[in-house]
């Protein structure tokens, strides 16, 4: 009788394993040891494939053979700069709601426009970590008037805070990146961020986030990470016949920075120069310190080394700068991809043996995609040209304009793409109408050479903004206390090559489908491999992110459940 009911009871047991092992993930109470978020700034979602024949297998390929692998990802929003894709990363909503609608906006009562993560409350712990200086690549951080930095300005919760509100605090955050709004917005109000100083050539903080450095960031950065660089040059990592673009090292429309080039080597110089520390980001070098730093991050701060599942964000920034410089149809974004799969190969190594890949939640995606330099497309048959948005205000019909509204100064206050704002303080001195100045300066803007269209605040918050695809994007993007009085929307492979006095090969920043398209891969923690075709968005990151982990979705998020993440079968 006893061992009848003994093995009735082994045959029930085995019938609830198998029960169990059939329920979604997040009702297991196996979690993820560790969620490993990694954003590639610039990385058009065809890119990760351009060049595989020469990867090897344990970076791209193993995301790729190995994950589920999203085709057709995209951003919902028109304004596709760097802090506004990651914001959407981090919160699962759209700019609208998470209000972070472009690197800059201009800010009414301070009369200035204001970088998006500036803080005067929270100045850097660095004292050689200033970042208003001339040797800065991106010009956006030069409107910043303090180097304090914040996540302040982010008007919903991350993925990343909702994991630390489930695990009590305990939760381990880390956001690294070489840009501060690549670290900051991932780790979101309540982690840690650290991102790269041109000036002191280390990694910083602000008091936001630590009242002093923690042994273990200054003991690193006296080490001199970037020593490693001194006169040394970023060379190809392979024979050179064998490049797509081989024979295109000196293209006419690169931009030749003094000292660095336009054609291998390109020499970092001395470590004494100014612009040293600049170069390496231009390089696979940035990517390469923020590798280093990660690992640090890793193994002083123990993650995932406990059943509190912990967080790390690294942002790669190198493909960007490549980008704008040189292009992403160049030798050096060739170049620089097969070096990024080689640093990716690394990252995942070095987590497999300190966390083990089986424990750990990977997801990769980018900010935003690249458009192409506009004299390479004409070199391929597509005519096209860059626009001059200074040239504007002086234009016949907008003098036209100035007269009829009784302007003795320039009627476009300021034109930081995307938007045009308006000087509001004249136009209420004259007592005329703000939607009427608004109507009336988009429509003869929508005229111009370069121009598809021209959206005015007051019709997306009236609900006057027809129904179609680039409207809807240009909404998502709406902010009432920041937007500008008109968002312009580009003709298709058009930009404004000048950023304040920096010519730039390529850049990016609109609704179009080279900018919108990113990649969108989960691999790692019992992710089974498959390739989808079905339309997603990069909202539904951070919701799928909290389904895995069973944790509520951020507060402003829109996006779906990517249902396949979940599925273990």
């Amino acid at each position: 009788m006893y061992m009848q009911k003994k093995g009735t009871l082994l045959q029930l047991s085995v019938v609830i394993v198998g029960l169990l092992s059939l329920l979604p993930l997040q009702a297991a109470s196996v979690k993820p040891k560790l969620v490993l978020q990694i954003t590639v700034d610039q990385l058009r979602g065809d890119m990760p494939t351009a060049y595989l024949t020469k990867m090897g297998k344990g970076g791209f390929r193993y995301l790729l053979n190995e994950g589920v692998v999203y085709k057709d990802a995209h951003h919902n929003h028109a304004n596709t700069e760097t802090i506004v894709g990651h914001a959407t990363l981090a919160t699962g909503a759209l700019p609208a709601v998470h209000g972070m609608i472009g690197n800059v906006w201009y800010d009414d009562k301070l009369e200035r426009l204001v970088y998006n993560v500036e803080d005067s409350r929270y100045p850097l712990l660095s004292a050689n970590g200033d970042v208003n200086q001339k040797t800065e690549l991106d010009p956006t951080q030069r409107t910043a008037k303090s180097s304090g930095r914040s996540p302040s300005n982010i008007q919903v919760s991350t993925f990343s805070d909702e994991l630390m509100i489930a695990s009590n605090g305990k939760a381990k955050v880390f956001g690294v990146s070489v840009k501060d709004r690549g670290a900051i917005s991932m780790a979101g109000h309540m982690g840690k961020a650290f991102w790269f100083s041109k000036k002191a050539g280390e990694f910083v903080t602000s008091s936001y986030y630590y009242d002093k450095y923690p042994e273990w960031v200054a003991s690193w950065n006296e080490t001199k990470p970037t020593k490693k660089y001194h006169q040394k040059s970023w060379q190809l990592s392979q024979a050179q016949k064998g490049y797509v673009f081989a024979k295109q090292d000196d293209q006419e429309w690169e931009t030749k920075l003094p000292g660095f080039g336009r054609t291998f080597p390109h020499q970092y110089g001395d470590m004494s120069n100014a612009y040293f520390n600049t170069f390496l980001t231009l390089s696979p070098a940035g990517d390469e310190l923020t590798l280093d730093f990660a690992k640090a991050v890793v193994n002083n701060e123990q993650l995932g080394q406990d059943d509190i599942t912990d967080y790390l964000s690294v942002s790669f920034s190198s493909t960007d700068y490549v980008g704008h410089i040189f292009g992403p149809s160049s030798l050096e974004a060739e170049d620089n991809m097969l070096r990024l799969d080689s640093t990716l190969a690394n990252l995942f190594k070095f987590i497999d043996k300190k966390v083990g890949l089986d424990n750990t939640l990977i997801v990769l995606s980018a900010d935003h995609g690249a458009a192409e330099v506009p004299a390479y497309l004409s070199s391929l048959g597509m005519k096209t040209k860059a626009v001059a948005p200074k040239e504007w205000d002086k234009a016949p019909s907008m003098e036209a304009l100035k007269k009829q509204f009784g302007f003795d100064t320039a009627l476009i206050k300021s034109y930081f793409h995307p938007y045009i704002y308006l000087d509001r303080a004249l136009i209420a001195q004259r007592k005329l109408s703000l939607k009427q100045v608004q109507k009336a300066v988009a429509v003869e803007v929508s005229k111009f050479d370069g121009v598809a269209l021209a959206v005015t605040s007051s019709d997306i918050e009236d609900g006057n903004t027809p129904q179609d695809y680039l409207h809807t994007l240009v909404v998502n993007n709406h902010s009432k206390n920041r937007s500008g009085d008109v968002y312009v929307v580009l003709e298709a492979h058009r930009f404004v090559a000048d950023m304040e006095g920096l010519t730039v090969a390529a850049t990016h920043g609109s609704p179009w489908g080279y900018d919108t398209f990113v990649p969108l891969i989960f691999a790692g923690f019992k992710i089974d491999d498959e390739i989808i075709y079905d339309r997603v968005s990069t909202t539904d990151i951070a919701v799928t992110l909290s389904a895995v982990l069973g944790i509520k979705a951020p507060s402003g998020a829109q996006g779906k459940i990517l249902k396949k993440v979940l599925d273990t079968d």
